[in-house]
């Protein structure tokens, strides 16, 4: 069930970078502050590199994207038990109070689940 993913390009990873360390640059100049020197030139780093395509940035990418990739298997169960545990099992608690089956599955002397339709489709027609 493995896929090879592909790492994004060089070109890529360093625009994307040129654009948070400018973003980290300018910030403080919302709040009337001086900008951060040492942030616009490692933006400015990033810029060309990621222009010319280094190969410089390929370790950086690389170990960018292995950190994304761990995040997201730390990220991804820790907010899936979060809906669980705040959606459905409220709402399983909920319908159990109100004694609602919503999927009809009490059996009352049934041999079986199923349910008989009373509109029976030929599929005919259908468009």
């Amino acid at each position: 069930m493995s896929k090879k993913i592909k790492i994004p390009s060089n070109k890529s990873f360093g625009i994307v970078f040129f654009v948070v360390f400018l973003a980290i640059s300018i910030y403080p100049l919302l709040n009337q502050e001086d900008y951060r020197l040492w942030s616009l030139i490692t933006a400015l780093i990033f810029l060309v590199l990621g222009l010319i395509n280094s190969s410089i940035l390929t370790p950086l990418n690389l170990l960018w994207f292995k950190f994304g990739m761990l995040l997201g298997r730390i990220v991804s169960p820790v907010i899936m038990a979060l809906v669980f545990f705040g959606v459905v099992t409220p709402t399983g608690l909920i319908m159990k109070l109100f004694k609602k089956d919503l999927l009809k599955l009490k059996r009352k002397n049934k041999r079986s689940y199923w349910i008989e339709r009373k509109d029976k489709s030929e599929m005919k027609n259908q468009f």
